[in-house]
């Protein structure tokens, strides 16, 4: 059973469509990154999933149920983007009131905030408290109650570098323990090394969902290949401009090639054997670079659109 299913959700305000036929799943023990810019639809995807709104057309299920289902909501977890607290409540009672308000066991308390990172400071009042630490306070939130099901939206908000590697940490964990997450970010550099899946969504149409490998298969965008203590560069980079890739020299002894997808072995045992070459690095398109590359899709089919 997938922890979401969504099948050909259309969701209307009135005269505006903000999402146009969705369909989406998450799988159990899953992490997905949903990405967009501002008003692409995530939140509402993130509220439908929720249950906090009904879609216009189309079908969402939440662990097997209807999302407003009370059996559904008590094994989700949710950290919004702003979150907000009693400021003149301290910590520790902030989340034994949603431990409360959950029906969750008050004994995890003082666990969640030590595994947040905030044992020190579970008895000062939140209005002492900085963004970050809000911040993870809202994560000790969303985990009350060991969820099935958690809904991060731009959790690294106010989070400094060290609090950025321990919330990721920590996702990995959960994941392996198979919670099922999605991960709603801006900040894409950092994020590719802890999600299965990524879906994008544009404009309230979703743009491309899969893993990474098969969303640079089939962006077709290059790789780039360093290569450096070459002994024979020079006719490598010949031979390799009468075959029509692009490449350049770097120093005396390297070179940068750029490989497109069917070429890259053929090119990497050029180097290890004509080249002899010491050193390798290969750098892989980057979530970034996918983003960007179905973002700008996503615009030309839009202006095409617009002008037919």
């Amino acid at each position: 059973m997938n922890a979401v299913e969504i099948e050909g959700v259309s969701q209307h305000y009135g005269a505006m469509t903000v999402l146009h036929d969705l369909n989406l799943c998450l799988g159990e023990g899953e992490v997905l990154g949903l990405f967009g810019h501002n008003g692409a639809g995530k939140t509402t995807s993130m509220k439908l999933i929720l249950g906090l709104l009904q879609a216009s057309r189309g079908r969402v299920q939440v662990l097997g149920r209807n999302p407003s289902d009370a059996q559904v909501r008590r094994q989700l977890g949710y950290l919004p983007e702003n979150v907000t607290f009693y400021a003149q409540l301290s910590g520790h009672e902030t989340l034994c009131h949603f431990a409360r308000l959950k029906g969750a066991a008050l004994n995890q308390v003082d666990a969640l905030l030590e595994q947040v990172g905030l044992a020190a400071a579970m008895h000062r009042r939140v209005k002492t408290y900085s963004k970050g630490m809000r911040q993870r306070l809202g994560l000790a939130q969303a985990l009350l109650g060991a969820p099935r099901l958690l809904l991060l939206d731009e959790p690294t908000v106010g989070l400094d570098p060290i609090a950025t590697q321990d919330l990721y940490q920590l996702i990995d964990r959960l994941r392996q323990q198979g919670t099922s997450i999605i991960l709603c970010s801006h900040v894409l550099p950092g994020v590719e090394a802890h999600i299965n899946r990524a879906a994008i969504l544009a404009n309230g149409r979703l743009q491309a969902v899969g893993s990474l490998s098969s969303l640079r298969e089939d962006a077709g965008l290059p790789a780039l290949i360093r290569a450096s203590g070459l002994q024979h560069s020079e006719q490598l980079l010949q031979r390799w401009h009468g075959e029509g890739h692009k490449a350049r020299t770097i120093g005396a002894d390297g070179i940068e090639v750029v490989a497109i997808n069917g070429h890259k072995l053929d090119l990497l045992r050029q180097l290890l054997g004509d080249g002899q070459a010491q050193d390798i690095d290969i750098h892989q398109p980057s979530l970034e670079d996918l983003y960007r590359y179905y973002m700008d899709k996503a615009r030309t089919t839009q202006a095409a659109e617009g002008v037919a």
